[in-house]
């Protein structure tokens, strides 16, 4: 997986591409935890996302629950795949799908 990131102000985007599972996780939420302070709007781009386990949704929750207490976050870019699996999960009614 490689991760596209870019930071303007108190904006910032990720785009992960690739498969987010439980080898890949912990790159994303490092980068997550190194990059957040001051961050009140986080973006995650998804569309060249392929694949994403119960590990990388771990960190996309977690990531949402550091934002609940400083601003606002919202995902972009969700192919159908990506999709199916936030509504089996219930995800797709805790995150912002846009």
């Amino acid at each position: 997986m490689t991760i596209r990131m870019e930071k303007q102000a108190d904006k910032l985007l990720l785009a992960p591409e690739g498969r987010l599972d439980t080898v890949t996780a912990p790159e994303l939420e490092k980068t997550i935890k190194e990059n957040l302070d001051g961050v009140t709007a986080l973006t995650f781009d998804l569309a060249d996302l392929e694949y994403v386990s119960s590990a990388g949704l771990r960190v996309l929750l977690s990531a949402q629950k550091a934002m609940n207490g400083q601003g606002e976050m919202k995902l972009c870019n969700v192919n159908e795949t990506i999709m199916e699996i936030f509504e089996v999960t219930g995800f797709s009614d805790i995150l912002t799908i846009e």
